[in-house]
């Protein structure tokens, strides 16, 4: 399949913000995406962005996207934090997935990041083969912690 890879654009949001629902409906929470177009556009186009996005794209228009941004461990410095890698249902298995990881990657290391790190539900299978195909470590160990201030 024919495809280019991109960063996204402001113009792109919309379907940026399509393809996170389409993701938070495959992982059973679509009642949990709470973020409008205008919090993407001033958190990822304003003066001093909060995040990055990778686009996948052909003739028919965006495939899928990589989203991610910096975060720091007081033990390692500046990592790349992958928040989600997405495809559209209807592409997946077409090695779309494969080039916005492998694009990300590059990414990090073009900002010398110390790690990559990223999230994966535990019965999240098809994602799991996907990342353990890279050679990840997928730690079991830690649990999630937040808090809500909506």
């Amino acid at each position: 399949m024919d495809f280019h890879i991109r960063k996204a654009q402001r113009e792109d949001l919309p379907e940026v913000l399509a393809l996170v629902k389409e993701l938070a409906l495959y992982e059973k929470a679509p009642h949990e995406v709470t973020i409008t177009l205008e919090e993407l556009e001033q958190d990822g186009f304003g003066e001093h962005p909060l995040y990055w996005i990778i686009l996948a794209e052909n003739e028919d228009g965006i495939l899928g996207m990589s989203f991610y941004y910096i975060r720091y461990s007081t033990w390692k410095g500046k990592c790349l934090y992958l928040e989600d890698i997405v495809v559209k249902e209807a592409h997946r298995g077409k090695s779309i997935g494969n080039a916005l990881f492998e694009e990300t990657i590059k990414a990090a290391k073009a900002m010398n990041a110390k790690l990559m790190t990223w999230q994966v539900l535990d019965w999240n299978e098809p994602a799991i083969k996907f990342y353990e195909k890279f050679n990840a470590e997928l730690d079991g160990e830690w649990l999630n912690g937040k808090l809500r201030f909506e």
